[in-house]
């Protein structure tokens, strides 16, 4: 049997007993679900040491306990105001890292995965790798980004997609993928850095630096595909077939059959939760604050992906929210 087949040929023989410990995660339910007590979990069968956790830091930011490991992805806490939601844009807005915000929430992390080097997925992560000395991967110029804020090079490991890491009781396989257009059909800050720059001040010194995607596989657990922006290459999502998928919302039409394309790619997860919905310039509390104009996004896309896979379930996350899968 191919391995596309045998992976979703498991995934779905294990639908009905799979558990998502989250409230309001009914197929008509377009509001933020709530988290339930975790039911209790069988005796893993694994190295890993508790269960799997995966809360939401808003934007495309997570933050993944995996026993007595933590895995972030776009950690992006500062939430610095550039005048994007509220205007004028401010592009020449300062690189500001609010260690107050951070602090209390990074108590530790073994690994970072950076999709893309704008300032709302990368800005905090070298101030995060020098708090914790986790292992930063991204693209070359998350690589070269990182030396600039003086990491260290042996905690940086850059990756273009195609790999698969190893971590024991987890894998990580790297996913090229793309960045999403606004509607001049323009990539905003594009550009890569081939060598350290100068230490970035603004965030327009963060470029975009290339996008990739993350397939997190747990041994004896989920496997959940992780998204920073919203357009896909979907002929590299071949044979990943994830349970979860955590999908950028989109907020152009620039970007053809983006969600068509993307859950085909993905063989229609089980459980596809929206994100990059929220107003990443407002304080880190619920209800997440969303504008008016991605509001009615949200539900457009909520309706877009019952149409298009209407066996997957949605759920709309809270800030800070243990949801496990």
């Amino acid at each position: 049997m191919p391995s596309l087949d045998r992976r979703r040929f498991l995934r779905d023989a294990a639908a009905t007993t799979a558990l998502v410990s989250a409230g309001g995660l009914a197929a008509t339910s377009a509001t933020p679900a709530q988290a339930a007590p975790p039911a209790a979990a069988p005796a893993p069968a694994t190295r890993r040491s508790g269960a799997v956790s995966f809360r939401w830091w808003g934007t495309a930011g997570w933050r993944v306990d995996i026993g007595n490991r933590t895995v972030l992805v776009d950690p992006y806490l500062s939430r610095i105001d550039t005048g994007l939601f509220t205007g004028p844009f401010n592009q020449a807005a300062k690189l500001t890292v609010r260690t107050d915000v951070i602090d209390p929430r990074v108590d530790r992390a073994t690994t970072v995965l950076v999709t893309h080097t704008h300032w709302d997925h990368f800005m905090d992560v070298p101030y995060i790798a020098g708090r914790t000395g986790a292992r930063v991967f991204g693209t070359l110029t998350a690589y070269h980004l990182g030396l600039a804020y003086g990491v260290p090079s042996t905690q940086l490991s850059a990756v273009k997609g195609g790999e698969v890491l190893d971590f024991g009781d987890h894998t990580i396989e790297v996913v090229g993928s793309l960045h999403s257009r606004n509607p001049s059909y323009s990539v905003a800050f594009p550009g890569v850095r081939v060598s350290p720059p100068p230490l970035p001040a603004t965030i327009a010194d963060l470029p975009e630096g290339d996008t990739l995607g993350y397939l997190l596989r747990v041994e004896g657990g989920p496997s959940v595909y992780f998204t920073g922006a919203s357009d896909v290459a979907e002929r590299n999502l071949t044979g990943l077939a994830p349970d979860v998928a955590m999908v950028a919302m989109q907020n152009a039409t620039t970007t053809g059959d983006y969600l068509p394309r993307l859950l085909a790619g993905l063989d229609y997860p089980k459980v596809v939760v929206p994100v990059h919905f929220d107003n990443f310039e407002t304080p880190l509390q619920n209800p997440p604050v969303v504008a008016t104009a991605d509001r009615t996004r949200l539900n457009e896309m909520i309706a877009a992906i019952r149409r298009i896979s209407p066996r997957s379930r949605v759920l709309v996350p809270e800030y800070e929210t243990a949801y496990r899968f």
